[in-house]
C-alpha cells in the first residue's frame, strides 16, 4: 500500500517527501529491533523544527550486499547505485506518528566504541510529482543516508541526512557523501528496543 510520509522535521515539504511514495512494510514481518528518537532539524534551508521518528529495522543487511553496492557505485556511479538501491529487499522503515513507514533497503550494524555500537541506514530518498517534473537541484540529491551511535546501554544519537549524493573514488576506494542542506537532521535521545533472543 502506498501513502504520503511527511517527515515535517526534515523540510520534507521544500524537498517534495510530503508527495512521495511510502512504501509500508507489512506488520506481520519479525521486528529485530525498534529505534525512537527526538528529530531536530537546524534550518538553513528550511525553518527549525522538531519531532519523533520511529526507525524499525526487519533484517541487517549481509556483508555480501553491502560490498555488491559498494562495488556497483565505484564501478558503474551513483546513478546504478539508486537504482540497485531501489531494487534490494526492504531491510525495515522509517515513520513519523501517524504515519506510514518508507522503506529502508540497506541496514548495517557495527561496533562502537566502549561496548557501543554503530548503525548505519541508507534508502532512496521519495520523490514527489512535482520534483520529478521540474528537477529542480534536489533532484541531484536522491539518498537518504542515517547514522546512529549508541552506547553499551543502547541509549545515543544520529543524524539524518535527508537529501544526499553519494559518490565513489574507485582510485582511493572512497565513498563521499554530500548533503543538499548545510546540515543534517540530528537525532536525539536516541533508544534502542531489541528483540529478545532467547
Amino acid at each position: 500500500m502506498r501513502a504520503p510520509l511527511r517527515l515535517l522535521i526534515a523540510g520534507a515539504c521544500a524537498l517534495g517527501m510530503a508527495a512521495g511514495v511510502a512504501r509500508g512494510a507489512p506488520q506481520t514481518r519479525t521486528v529485530l529491533e525498534r529505534f525512537t528518537a527526538m528529530a531536530v532539524n537546524m534550518g538553513d534551508p528550511w525553518p527549525v523544527s522538531a519531532g519523533t521518528v520511529e526507525i524499525v529495522i526487519h533484517r541487517w543487511s549481509t556483508e555480501a550486499e553491502r560490498e555488491a553496492l559498494v562495488g556497483v557505485l565505484m564501478d558503474r556511479g551513483s546513478d546504478a547505485l539508486l537504482s540497485a538501491l531501489q531494487d534490494a529487499p526492504a531491510v525495515g522503515y522509517i515513520r513519523t506518528p501517524n504515519s506510514l513507514g518508507y522503506d529502508l533497503h540497506f541496514a548495517q550494524d557495527l561496533p562502537g566504541e566502549d561496548g557501543g555500537r554503530r548503525v548505519i541506514l541508507a534508502t532512496d530518498r521519495p520523490i514527489g510529482f512535482w520534483e520529478a517534473t521540474n528537477r529542480p537541484r534536489t533532484i541531484d540529491y536522491p539518498f537518504t543516508v542515517i547514522e546512529i551511535r549508541l552506547n553499551a546501554d543502547g541509549e545515543g544519537e544520529g543524524k539524518m541526512s535527508i537529501a544526499t549524493r553519494i559518490t565513489g573514488n574507485r582510485r582511493g576506494k572512497l565513498i563521499e557523501i554530500e548533503d543538499y542542506a548545510t546540515q543534517p537532521v540530528r537525532l536525539l535521545s536516541v533508544r534502542s528496543e531489541r528483540r529478545p533472543t532467547f
